[in-house]
Formats: C-alpha cells, sequence, structure tokens
C-alpha cells in the first residue's frame, strides 16, 4: 500500500524529506517506485511537487533537500500502483482551488465501486484513473457549498469530511489526509500489516511541542528544522521510537496550526 506523512505546525517550518527511507519505514514489500508527491502549504496556495518515478531515483530530491522548503502544512504520498497506471495524472497528492484556497489529498488504500460517488455534472472531475481522485472530487463536490459565503467552520468542514469518511469506508481501506491550508484533517481507517491481515491502525500520530527534538526523525527521511515550535505529524506507521498514537479505526483527527483541535 502507499505511504503517507503530513505534519501540521504552529508557524512556517522548513522540512527536508528523504523519500526512499520514509518509504522503506512503511513499505514490507519496497513496492513503493510508483511516484511520489510533496505539498508545502503555507495560507492560500501550496507549492506541489509530483513524479511517476520512483522516489530513490529522483533528481528532483537532492534539489528539494539543497533548498529546503516551509509551510505550515506538509503533505507526502509514495505510491504502490493499485489502480491507473504510473503517471503523472496518478500521482499524489491531488490538488484543486476552492473558495480562493489550494486544497489538497492523499489516500492510502482503495475502494471499490467509487464511480458511483462522481456526478458526471459537477465541477469536480479527476484528470487521472485512481480511485483516490474520485474520492477527492467527490469530498470537494460536498464541500463546494460551505465556501460560497467564505471560510467555513471548523465544525462545518469537518462534518463534510466525516460524512463521506463513513461512506468511503464501506468500500475499502480508507486512509487518507485533507487540507485547505487552514486545517490539516487525517482520517484513520486499516492497512495491510507486516502479517497480511488489513486491519487497523492506518495512521499513527505525534504530537511535539518546543523545542523540537532534532535527533530522532532524520533517520526517517524526515527532517523539521528546530527552534521553538508546536507539531503535529501523521504517518501511516510509526518513524521513531517515541509514542506515536495509533489513531482507531473510523476516526477523524482535526489539527489547526500544530495544534489537535478534535478527534472523533
Amino acid at each position: 500500500m502507499c505511504e503517507l506523512f503530513a505534519m501540521s505546525s504552529h508557524v512556517p517550518t522548513s522540512v527536508r524529506l528523504s523519500l526512499g527511507i520514509l518509504a522503506r519505514r512503511g513499505s514490507t514489500s519496497h513496492r513503493l517506485g510508483d511516484g511520489w508527491g510533496v505539498a508545502f502549504h503555507d495560507g492560500r496556495d501550496a507549492r506541489v511537487f509530483r513524479e511517476p518515478e520512483p522516489a530513490g531515483d529522483s533528481p528532483w530530491l537532492p534539489f528539494l533537500d539543497q533548498r529546503p522548503l516551509g509551510g505550515r502544512v506538509v503533505l507526502v504520498h509514495v505510491r504502490h500502483a493499485m489502480q491507473g497506471g504510473i503517471a503523472l495524472s496518478n500521482t499524489q497528492p491531488f490538488q484543486r482551488e476552492l473558495g480562493g484556497r489550494v486544497h489538497l489529498f492523499a489516500h492510502n488504500g482503495y475502494f471499490s465501486r467509487i464511480e458511483q460517488k462522481l456526478d458526471p455534472r459537477a465541477r469536480f472531475r479527476p484528470i487521472g484513473e485512481t480511485d483516490s481522485e474520485i474520492a477527492f472530487c467527490a469530498l470537494l463536490a460536498r464541500m463546494a457549498p460551505l465556501w460560497d459565503a467564505g471560510m467555513p467552520s471548523v465544525a462545518d468542514r469537518a462534518g463534510v469530511v466525516a460524512g463521506l469518511a463513513a461512506e468511503l469506508r464501506l468500500m475499502g481501506p480508507a486512509n487518507f489526509l485533507y487540507t485547505d491550508g487552514d486545517l490539516l484533517i487525517a482520517h484513520a481507517d486499516r492497512r495491510t500489516q507486516p502479517d497480511g491481515q488489513i486491519v487497523p491502525p492506518g495512521v499513527v500520530m505525534l504530537g511535539r511541542s518546543c523545542p523540537v527534538d532534532h535527533d530522532t526523525l532524520p533517520a526517517a527521511g524526515v527532517d523539521i528544522a528546530p527552534g521553538p515550535q508546536s507539531l503535529m505529524l501523521f504517518a501511516s506507521v510509526p518513524l521513531t521510537d517515541e509514542n506515536w498514537r495509533p489513531l482507531p479505526q473510523g476516526s477523524l483527527t482535526v489539527v489547526q496550526g500544530g495544534e489537535l483541535v478534535s478527534v472523533s
């Protein structure tokens, strides 16, 4: 299955990423050579880098390592293709504009019969062939009316995500990360574990307060600039020996500015 990582911080934070290491931490088969994507979100816009190539072989990653980028939300996806060919259009995280902001989505799992959720008349349509992008388009179609009068409340946005997530869980493993640049929302379901069973946890979470410990995460492929900070980190599997919290199946975790808002 694919691998996910996300960070929400109180202030914009520079992050270096070694995606080959990050992928190996989570993969039991090391078959994660079907593409990668990184998004650095800071406010309304985001820098998004995607490539349908193995993360460990990409010449772009050394470039990004030399020029660490910052953001309040960072989203990472390393792909193992399950639906759709190896192509840029099928490479996550996916992005769309809504309400004058870039929205981002990354998914780990698969959905059967997801096409039923897509309205061919809707504004948001998939560019590629993946079930994950269809789910994102369906989410934004439901979210769009809330944004007609400006930024919706946290409760309203979380409610839309929770409603669709409950339906997606019936179609298959539905671990996903979604952000509008203000909120980072993580939905946890189940995933293929080392013993081959598809069971929870599908997402784990770690909170950090200042000062940031600069010694542990680089070994897992993530290097966060030290300094006074509040961080919330999400990943498919624990990346360090710290107390990563397994999120319950079906839970929705909402984070804003590096602080936990709610878990439902």
